[in-house]
């Protein structure tokens, strides 16, 4: 194959035809060299961070575990650290972790699928323009205010006075309650955008074969768009295991293995915020105990995020 090389500017042909050339070639504009800089500076501030967070969180719980069995830790059912009788079990923290976040999702959801199909597929352009901003507006809302909601409104006034629910003062059930209307907005928001972005040909193409907009909808754009709802429903996850004042102002500071929903408990993050603002000793045992259930926290969110890294992988469509 002959080559043939011009030296006027960047062309370049051969026997088969001009090369195709890039479009950035020959660009130097003023300052790009500094916004790459910045940029990769921001990637490796990012990196440090979570190496910081998790040396920071690995060098206690390793003084705390050895004095704590691995297996006592992640196995006992009976969690007091500052009794005479220490025991450090941490299921009855898990459980009620689980018990909230399974209500959040219950709530969020549903809820939040439904605003973002009807965002996307229902609503008219003036109208998402006030509805989309007035429902992100819920994820400004500070979470201790939604932790008093919580605690005056739904387990005062809605499980107690209306339903007559034998709770008491506190409960997971209002607290997971208000926790999935606090995720709503970022289930909802991320969702709905996945679902915009799905091209407007697959709709034409399944509205042609006599589909109507519902079957469109579910059928056709919410297959197309799951990576994303599945991203935002993951995002949510995260948010509600890792929210704290929530839970500790609602979910109550008894630490047990729950059962039903209407009973108190105390969550890891729960723990984590009652505790710290304790009289522990620094690098004493009960001090140490607030690292390993950050730990353990910290890596249940690792878990859930690389399985939903690849769950999206799998089933992402490219357009």
């Amino acid at each position: 194959m002959t080559v043939v090389t011009s030296t006027a500017g960047d062309s370049r042909t051969t026997s088969s035809g001009p090369r195709p050339r890039s479009p950035f070639a020959g660009r130097r504009r003023p300052g790009e060299a500094v916004i790459k800089l910045a940029l990769r500076l921001a990637a490796v501030l990012t990196i440090a961070t979570t190496i910081g967070i998790l040396f920071a969180l690995v060098i206690p719980s390793a003084a705390f575990f050895a004095e704590v069995s691995v297996g006592d830790f992640l196995f006992g059912t009976r969690w007091a650290p500052r009794f005479a009788d220490a025991s450090f079990g941490v299921v009855p923290l898990v459980s009620a972790t689980l018990w909230t976040t399974a209500i959040a999702l219950l709530v969020a959801v549903p809820f939040g699928l439904g605003a973002a199909i009807m965002l996307a597929e229902y609503a008219r352009p003036r109208t998402r323009k006030i509805l989309k901003p007035m429902l992100e507006i819920l994820a400004g809302v500070p979470t201790v205010v939604y932790g008093f909601f919580a605690l005056q409104f739904v387990q005062a006034t809605v499980l107690r006075d209306w339903l007559q629910l034998p709770t008491g003062a506190f409960s997971v059930l209002a607290a997971g309650l208000v926790m999935g209307v606090m995720i709503i907005p970022t289930i909802a928001s991320i969702s709905e955008d996945a679902m915009s972005a799905v091209p407007g040909a697959l709709r034409q193409g399944s509205a042609a074969l006599g589909a109507n907009r519902m079957q469109t909808t579910l059928r056709v754009v919410f297959p197309a768009a799951l990576s994303g709802i599945v991203a935002a429903v993951v995002l949510g996850v995260s948010r509600a295991v890792g929210e704290t004042m929530i839970v500790a102002i609602a979910a109550g500071s008894q630490a047990r293995i729950v059962t039903n929903p209407i009973e108190q408990g105390q969550t890891m993050t729960g723990f984590i915020a009652n505790a710290a603002l304790g009289d522990s000793r620094v690098g004493s045992l009960e001090y140490n105990t607030l690292f390993a259930v950050g730990l353990l926290l910290f890596l249940i969110t690792l878990a859930m995020n690389f399985i939903s890294i690849r769950f999206v992988r799998r089933f992402r469509e490219a357009y």
